[in-house]
């Protein structure tokens, strides 16, 4: 089956740009259900994995068009619901996979263990277990950032400040919330995510290029950047 393909438009936006743009947004866009349950924002945090040559890492590098990248998610440090995500990038398009997994399951491919994948029916866990019996995926950084998110149905936008961006450092610790982690940003940068399926409805696009003039689209990776501490270059 296809995967559904989607636009992902990024931009590094200053604090006062993002305080005109969401006031805007806050007027004619809905607030993601989960962010107004909590004071208008939530805790995003990933534990990706690589293969023993780093080739997610890179392949973004050096620009491959077409590439996958792993990662386990939850949500305000919680173990309450776990996902395994495969996000792919097909030339100028994004697609992403997702499955709910147990505690229990997730402590185990942490630990470099595939077992418990052997008979799974989720075609994602299916490639993630030869990933890790093939290539030897493993997990490799902790991201961790603030999102504020909105909303509109019409061609399922869904536009994202994601905020105080840090990196877990060497620790794959994914469920300690007390994790060292730095920032990774300088001058309180945010960035700005615009997600949609074909066409970008004309006055949200007017919205933003009024409120972030300046604003350059830019092929952003939280995950490269992350992992800069390893003394691996940019």
């Amino acid at each position: 089956m296809a995967l559904p393909l989607r636009h992902e438009l990024k931009f590094y936006i200053s604090r006062t740009q993002y305080e005109v743009l969401s006031r805007v947004l806050r007027g004619v866009l809905k607030l993601d259900p989960h962010a107004a349950k909590r004071g208008g924002e939530y805790a995003i945090r990933s534990l990706y994995f690589d293969t023993v040559f780093d080739d997610a890492y890179f392949d973004k590098i050096n620009g491959v068009k077409d590439r996958d990248k792993y990662r386990m998610r939850i949500y305000n440090y919680s173990d309450s619901e776990i996902f395994m995500e495969c996000k792919t990038k097909v030339g100028a398009y994004i697609s992403k996979r997702s499955q709910k997994i147990p505690r229990d399951l997730a402590d185990q491919m942490i630990a470099g263990d595939p077992s418990g994948l052997e008979s799974t029916a989720s075609g994602l866990l299916r490639d993630v277990y030869r990933e890790m019996r093939i290539n030897l995926l493993h997990p490799v950084v902790i991201v961790d950032y603030n999102r504020e998110a909105y909303l509109h149905p019409a061609e399922e936008v869904r536009i994202t400040f994601d905020k105080q961006l840090r990196s877990g450092l060497g620790s794959i610790d994914i469920f300690n919330p007390y994790v060292p982690t730095v920032p990774v940003l300088d001058h309180e940068e945010i960035i700005l995510e615009v997600k949609y399926n074909r066409i970008l409805p004309p006055y949200l696009a007017e919205v933003i290029s009024a409120a972030c003039p300046e604003a350059v689209q830019s092929a952003i990776s939280k995950y490269t950047m992350c992992r800069r501490y390893e003394g691996k270059e940019q």
